[in-house]
């Protein structure tokens, strides 16, 4: 009787840039000296929608994030870094920066930063809570998981096409 070794064979497991599918809720950020975009982003559909803009200032503009953040109980926030079109810092690069970290202090959650270089352009009438909305969308974009298909079969490992006249049995 022949004994065939099957080797089971996985795909490789995604790089860990990419992000699975899970049913996480994001907020994301477009920071303003005068006002905050904010959008709401599902980590299941992949997908942004505006949800609010903050034009409070100081305290009351915290206290506005802090409520966004107890009604929706992000598991991640996305923030936006600006940058020139030749990617070196903009103006408000560091403001941005600091505004992550703030988060990140107030909120003990995971914060990522997106390079927002067009976001504003490419938003809805410039609308802060449009542009925040591009921003959660890239970073949803970014983290495509790729489908990987099945690996095809190697002769000697399963699966391998019968011969003609062949019955399937292994007998010798």
């Amino acid at each position: 009787m022949r004994e065939a070794a099957l080797a089971v064979r996985r795909p490789a497991a995604p790089p860990p840039s990419l992000a699975p599918l899970t049913d996480e809720i994001l907020l994301g950020f477009d920071f303003g000296t005068r006002r905050i975009g904010v959008a709401l982003g599902n980590g299941i559909t992949r997908q942004a929608r505006p949800l609010a803009v903050i034009d409070e200032a100081g305290d009351a503009r915290w206290r506005r994030i802090a409520a966004l953040v107890a009604a929706w109980q992000p598991a991640r926030l996305v923030v936006g870094l600006p940058r020139q079109p030749d990617g070196a810092p903009h103006a408000l690069t560091a403001r941005c920066e600091r505004f992550a970290r703030q988060l990140e202090g107030r909120y003990r959650l995971p914060v990522a930063r997106v390079d927002e270089r067009y976001s504003s352009a490419v938003a809805d009438g410039g609308r802060d809570d449009e542009a925040a909305a591009v921003i959660l969308q890239q970073w949803f974009d970014e983290r495509v998981t790729p489908l990987v298909p099945s690996p095809s079969p190697v002769a000697g490992e399963g699966n391998v096409e019968a011969s003609p006249g062949d019955d399937g049995d292994e007998h010798d």
